[in-house]
Formats: structure tokens, C-alpha cells, sequence
């Protein structure tokens, strides 16, 4: 708990707050709302490049804590962010549906299974971005590109299957509350990816942590 006070008083950056109100995005008509979620990707960026402008790696191991302690409370509080980003779209979704949710063209309709695909993009990202960062932390920008390529990658492959892949465009874009269990099961399958895709994050950028050469 303590390291993740610290985390958030040394590292946080203004663009984790702004990006959080991102997630209002979804009441945007025919705006593809997985983007909401790369803002997040975006956000994290700015917090390990403000870490990096701050020294915060050299201090934080003049505290009594391991490397892989500190890589633990990064990703965690970072994920922590994330998941506050998906119960605000999961806000705005209800707000939407009060208020008249109209299909969306540009990807999944808002709904249920919108939150397991934010899920299952902050799992790419973490998955890929963490464990490059910690390869070298003085390269955020690198690790940033090649997790913020993939989660593209995943989003014009959602909003194409949306038009051509039955599972999605006969299922998960349908408005709610149609399909919900196959929805629900859809989520739980994004909350696992996203549980399990973190936790070996943390195990991969311990060990790319441990290894790397702070002295450079």
C-alpha cells in the first residue's frame, strides 16, 4: 500500500485524470470506443516518462524494496487506473442506455461486452508494454509504440468483425440486453485475460527489471 501511495504522489501525472474522463466518450455517436481505452495506454506512458524525468527509479531503490517490489507497485497501480477507466465506461454505458444508445458503426455498441474489450485491450497493452519498458526504462517511447501498434491492431480487427465475423456482429453487437449470457461469458473471458495477462506482466518486467543495467 505504501508503494502504491508513492507511485501516485511521485509519478502520477496530470493525463492519467484527463485520460480517465476519456471514457465519456462513448456517449460520442459512431466514435469507436475501444480508443477510450488507448488513452489510458497513453496516460501510463506519460507516467513512466515522468518517472523517468524524475529519477524515480534511483530513489525508489534507495528504499527498502526489491526491483521486483517496485516493479510490482508500478503495474499494479498502474492497472489500477485501468480498472477505474472500465467502471467509468461502464457509468457512461448506463448513462447511454438512459438516455437512448443508438448502434454504433464504428465497433462493438455500447453494453456488457464493451467492458470485456476494454478488458482484453489493457491486457495486450500491459502485456507487451511493461515487460519492453522495464528492458530499458530509459526508453518508454519504444516499449509505448510497439504495445500502442498492437492495441490498433486489435481495434480495426473489432471493428472490421463487427461487419464480418458472426460471433461479433450477430452476438456481442447486439444491444443489450440480447445475447447477455454469451455477452457475460465474453467478459469473464476479457476480466481473465486481463487478471492473468497483468500478473505475468509483473513476473516478466520483474525479471527484465532485475537484469537490466540502471547504470547506464
Amino acid at each position: 500500500m505504501k508503494m502504491l501511495m508513492k507511485e501516485w504522489k511521485l509519478c502520477m501525472h496530470p493525463t492519467g485524470y484527463i485520460m480517465l474522463l476519456c471514457a465519456a466518450l462513448i456517449l460520442v455517436p459512431g466514435y469507436p470506443y475501444g480508443v477510450s481505452c488507448f488513452y489510458m495506454g497513453l496516460a501510463i506512458y506519460f507516467i513512466c516518462l515522468t518517472a523517468r524525468e524524475n529519477h524515480d527509479a534511483t530513489y525508489t531503490l534507495t528504499l527498502p524494496v526489491s526491483r521486483r517490489g517496485a516493479v510490482q507497485a508500478r503495474i499494479l497501480f498502474c492497472a489500477l487506473l485501468e480498472v477505474t477507466d472500465l467502471i467509468l465506461m461502464g457509468v457512461f454505458i448506463l448513462i447511454k442506455s438512459l438516455i437512448g444508445n443508438m448502434p454504433n458503426p464504428a465497433g462493438l455498441d455500447a453494453g456488457v461486452a464493451l467492458i470485456g474489450e476494454g478488458m482484453i485491450i489493457f491486457a495486450i497493452f500491459n502485456m507487451l508494454f511493461f515487460p519492453l519498458y522495464y528492458r530499458d526504462i530509459n526508453k518508454p517511447g519504444k516499449a509505448f509504440m510497439a504495445a500502442a501498434a498492437a492495441v490498433f491492431v486489435w481495434i480495426v480487427i473489432e471493428v472490421v468483425g463487427t461487419y464480418t465475423i458472426p460471433f461479433l456482429q450477430d452476438i456481442l453487437d447486439q444491444p443489450d440486453p440480447q445475447h447477455m449470457s454469451d455477452k457475460l461469458l465474453f467478459t469473464l473471458g476479457g476480466l481473465a485475460l486481463f487478471t492473468g495477462g497483468t500478473a505475468l506482466s509483473i513476473q516478466h518486467s520483474a525479471k527484465k527489471f532485475e537484469e537490466a543495467d540502471l547504470s547506464l
